[in-house]
Parts: C-alpha cells; sequence; structure tokens
C-alpha cells in the first residue's frame, strides 16, 4: 500500500491528554440501561473487584459528539497487567464501542482513542486482568454522534481509506526497554449505518473497522475488536516497551472484508 503524507489537520489530531488530566467532575451516574448490558458485557468468571486500578477520562461536555476522547491509565501495577479493556457507551444503538486485549509490553497501560457518543450517556471502561474485573468511566453529555455526517467527501473518504501513519513523541533516544509514547492515525470512514448521504439523504450502509492489531516485531502490542462506537478516521495513542525492533506492523480488517497492513518505522520524536 503506498504511504501518503497527511495533512496538518491530521497531525494535529492527537488526543488531549493533558487538557483532561484535571481532577474528574463527571463521576459516574446511576441509570438502568448498565444492569441490562452487564450481564452480556462483564466476564462472569472474573469477580469484580471494588477499588480502582485505573482512571478513565473524558470531557463532561464533549466538543464534538462523533470523535469524544477516553483516556485509561492504569494507576495500580501491583495489581497486574491489564490485559483487556471493554469501552462501553451505555446509550448507544451499538453499546460496546471496542474490546481490546493487550500482550505484556503495554503494561502498566496507557491508551487514549475516540468515540461516538449519541446521547447523554455513561462512558464506562471495563478493565480485566488475569483474576479480576474493575469497572470507572465517566459520565459525558454529547448528542448525535452515531449519526453526525461524515466530515469528508464519500469519494475522498474511499480513495484514502486505509492509509496509516504512526507518530512517536519521545525526546529520548529509543533503546530495548524504553517506553515509547505512540499513536497510530488511520483513514477510513467508519460509517455507523445511522448517517444520510447529504444527496439522497438516504442512510449509509454501516462500514467500519471491526479488527485491528498492531505488532512490534512479532510481538503483540495489542489486538481491538470494533464496533459503529468508534470514531472516524480511528486515532489510537498508546504507550509501550521498546523491544528493539525498528517497525512496527499493522494489520486492520474492515467489514466489508478489506484488509489494511502496514509496516511502520519507529519514527523519532518530531
Amino acid at each position: 500500500m503506498t504511504r501518503f503524507p497527511l495533512t496538518a489537520l491530521c497531525l494535529s489530531l492527537t488526543l488531549g491528554t493533558a487538557a483532561m488530566a484535571e481532577e474528574p467532575r463527571n463521576p459516574l451516574q446511576d441509570g438502568e440501561t448498565w444492569e441490562y448490558l452487564r450481564e452480556d458485557i462483564l466476564d462472569t468468571s472474573k469477580a469484580l473487584t471494588p477499588g480502582a486500578i485505573f482512571a478513565v477520562d473524558a470531557p463532561y461536555r464533549a466538543h464534538d459528539a462523533a470523535t469524544v476522547p477516553v483516556v485509561v491509565t492504569q494507576t495500580d501495577p501491583s495489581a497486574g497487567p491489564i490485559t483487556k479493556l471493554k469501552i462501553v457507551v451505555d446509550e448507544n444503538p451499538a453499546p460496546l464501542a471496542a474490546e481490546i486485549t493487550f500482550g505484556p509490553a503495554m503494561a502498566p497501560l496507557s491508551f487514549e482513542t475516540r468515540v461516538r457518543v449519541n446521547s447523554y450517556s455513561n462512558l464506562r471502561v471495563i478493565a480485566e486482568t488475569a483474576s479480576a474485573s474493575y469497572v470507572d468511566g465517566r459520565f459525558v453529555k454529547a448528542a448525535g454522534g452515531c449519526a453526525a455526517p461524515a466530515t469528508r467527501d464519500p469519494e475522498v473518504a474511499l480513495a484514502h481509506m486505509g492509509e496509516m501513519r504512526l507518530r512517536h513523541f519521545d525526546t529520548a533516544p529509543a533503546q530495548i526497554g524504553s517506553r515509547r509514547d505512540a499513536q497510530l492515525m488511520i483513514r477510513h470512514p467508519n460509517y455507523s449505518g445511522l448517517q444520510r448521504d447529504q444527496i439522497t439523504q438516504l442512510f449509509v450502509p454501516a462500514h467500519f473497522i471491526q479488527d485491528l492489531t498492531v505488532w512490534q516485531g512479532d510481538e503483540m502490542l495489542f489486538s481491538l475488536t470494533g464496533g459503529i462506537s468508534i470514531s472516524e478516521d480511528p486515532v489510537f495513542r498508546f504507550s509501550y516497551t521498546d523491544n528493539g525492533t525498528p517497525d512496527l506492523r499493522i494489520r486492520a480488517q474492515d467489514t466489508d472484508g478489506n484488509v489494511f497492513e502496514e509496516v511502520l518505522p519507529k519514527a523519532s520524536a518530531s
């Protein structure tokens, strides 16, 4: 696949960790929806343990309901590595936004992405270790994210679909065992099935990335199964321990069966 120079706009799409670093003002709220969802989403073989081993940051009032940033940071590494996350937007038509499995190099976990929020909702994260499950999240005031029109002309979106860009934010030279801070961006319209064609006013069929895996060498960093709630042009920012390989290898597959693969160098900070 041909690589491409992303525009300055795409390069500016780093997620707002610093902007959300204040004390949380929007804890989860009581709601009936989760009671209906929990049995289908929680791993009943693991105890649901009270007490936080991770923090979730998301805005109380989202600037854009179609690109709501969610940041997950492990705060207690002594509980063991977080091996899996489930991101749930309770009130979305398809509440399970993503299920993500992590390799050992991702511990302690620091992971960010952007989701659609269709109406005022709890944005819930379930984190699993080898022995327990933990739940935390934020209440987000946003509406219309799943039905919001795509930001690009459909022909342009399809022409660039699957193009990827990897950026590293480190200032120190990379070496084996060092922690790296990276961001992966993938061009894809990620149509939710609830958006309308602006000319015909017919619904655009759902078409989104459903599987994504990132490796360094033969070592998996993370593997994601996504749904309609992951934003257009998905962005993932994450930290990992460098194993010395020069590249990251990415494979994505969407719901139409298209497969996108890239081998991207571990670029220096810019």
